[in-house]
């Protein structure tokens, strides 16, 4: 068998799905993206092709060597997302090959099935209880919302008491029946950080996640000795080697590396067990597509210490379009009392609509995130 060609679809509501064909008619798919940086993955993408026309796909292991290491320049979120989608891909082809769920190629099943979370956004906190509890209805119950909005390096009592007003109103709203975590997208800083855990614990946040950015992970442990609440981060860390400095220093209780950031099912399944070593529990970050999240399913199904998963069924980020409406096998994707079951299909296990990833490629998607200012006009992390 022999790569052929590489296809690529930069498509609603903020996505790239990648089809590698073969000789042997078998194409597989892959979701290599950084959200808002989606051309210059694209870019490299292509870029790396030329390693892979003309080679037997099936030798992962030897092609994801050759693509990080051939170039002398490695790492980041751009080459390992390239890396990432293809990975992907080649796993993809390769289940259809043997006619096998990747899962089953890694060793088989750990778990019977996976539990998940939901997304709720907005605001104002009465909305997202009423969020919550409509999803509750569902079965659902573990979320994740964002946890602030922007802060300054230093702030005010004000701005505090903003962030544990709205998160105990949920809690009053909702008590004990449900978790949830909160995410401070890397807003707050090393300082705010301490305050906001501290004045959190009251109300119990499954974890907090990315509590600074990635760049500060050396304060990870400092911060989880003054706070119980169990930290996650790995969103924006693309590599074992950026991991294993975190497991090194320790602080954190959950990983969070992205399927389609973190060099894919090849490099992420070495991260998952690099983890379970340490004993940090895994939930892959996902609020991609239905590619992204079949290639997370596969890890999940088969590391020991995945606890959670984030999909992006109903997500406020998907304007235009809805993970499902990529697939064709929908019911595979059912959900059932937050609960997911392995994808039984080859593969990766996703049936892409490909008639209609050309059709929404025809318009195409440039999403790019919000730039937010500070009141003295400094950028703010968003």
């Amino acid at each position: 068998m022999k790569i052929t060609n590489f296809r690529l679809y930069s498509v609603k509501p903020r996505w790239l799905f990648l089809a590698i064909d073969t000789d042997e008619g078998i194409t597989g798919w892959g979701e290599p993206v950084i959200e808002g940086r989606s051309h210059s993955v694209a870019a490299a993408v292509e870029e790396l092709s030329t390693y892979l026309i003309g080679k037997d796909p099936r030798r992962i292991n030897d092609h994801w060597q050759t693509l990080y290491r051939g170039g002398f320049y490695r790492g980041g979120p751009i080459l390992m997302s390239a890396i990432a989608g293809i990975d992907q891909a080649l796993w993809d082809i390769k289940g259809k090959a043997m006619g096998q769920p990747v899962y089953e190629l890694l060793g088989g099943l750990v778990r019977d099935k996976m539990k998940t979370y939901s997304w709720v956004g907005g605001d104002d906190p009465a909305e997202e209880s009423e969020q919550m509890k409509r999803l509750m209805a569902q079965g659902w119950d573990t979320f994740k919302l964002n946890g602030c909005g922007r802060l300054k390096m230093v702030d005010g009592h004000r701005a505090v008491d903003k962030v544990i007003e709205r998160v105990a109103t949920i809690r009053e709203n909702l008590g004990s029946s449900v978790d949830f975590g909160l995410d401070f997208h890397g807003r707050v800083s090393v300082p705010m950080a301490k305050v906001l855990l501290k004045e959190l614990e009251p109300y119990r946040p499954l974890f907090v996640e990315e509590p600074v950015l990635a760049e500060h992970a050396e304060q990870y442990s400092e911060l989880a000795c003054g706070s119980s609440i169990v930290l996650a981060a790995g969103e924006r860390m693309f590599s074992r080697f950026e991991f294993k400095r975190v497991f090194e220093r320790g602080g954190i209780g959950i990983i969070q590396p992205d399927l389609s950031h973190a060099g894919g099912i090849t490099e992420c399944l070495k991260i998952a067990s690099m983890a379970e070593a340490y004993d940090v529990a895994l939930a892959p970050h996902c609020p991609l597509g239905p590619i992204a999240l079949a290639a997370c399913l596969a890890v999940d199904f088969v590391s020991y210490n995945a606890v959670l998963q984030e999909q992006s069924m109903g997500i406020h980020y998907n304007q235009g379009a809805e993970l499902l409406d990529y697939v064709l096998n929908k019911d595979d994707f059912a959900i059932d009392g937050g609960y997911i079951k392995p994808l039984a299909k080859p593969g990766l296990g996703v049936e892409v609509n490909e008639d209609y990833v050309k059709e929404m490629a025809k318009e195409g998607c440039d999403w790019k995130n919000p730039l937010w200012r500070h009141e003295d006009g400094t950028i703010a992390e968003w």
